[in-house]
């Protein structure tokens, strides 16, 4: 199962229960759903944060996370595959539960300047299998 939560509540709920009742409680919103996942290091520890966003039309919009703390991981490719990896588990899980995603957020840079451009083949081809 998945838990996740609101930021005004730190109370834990099934991600799958809850996105259904919002989408059932809104039927008329044109509700778009987005997941993405970011990473930072603190201390001796990685923290990934994995989203579900609920943009509601031109009215704004509603989200749930979901935080995790892992040993510190020092290697880039590494730490941005987790974000890739925990966006595509909650995706697919949503999915598998009857939810539409409209789009899986990957926070990384096309411009070869940057390192995590070195990902982006590889995501994009895991989020779009």
């Amino acid at each position: 199962m998945h838990y996740f939560r609101k930021i005004i509540d730190e109370n834990e709920f099934e991600l799958s229960a809850y996105v259904n009742k919002y989408l059932v409680d809104r039927p008329k919103k044109g509700i778009k759903i987005h997941i993405g996942c970011d990473s930072q290091n603190i201390g001796s520890l990685t923290h990934y944060v994995t989203t579900v966003v609920f943009h509601i039309g031109n009215s704004g919009c509603h989200f749930i996370y979901k935080k995790e703390k892992v040993v510190k991981i020092e290697d880039l490719w590494t730490k941005l595959w987790g974000e890739t990896t925990r966006s595509v588990t909650t995706a697919t899980y949503l999915k598998e539960k009857g939810v539409k995603i409209h789009s899986v957020d990957l926070d990384f840079n096309s411009d070869e300047n940057h390192q995590s451009n070195k990902l982006v083949s590889a995501s994009v081809g895991f989020v779009e299998s």
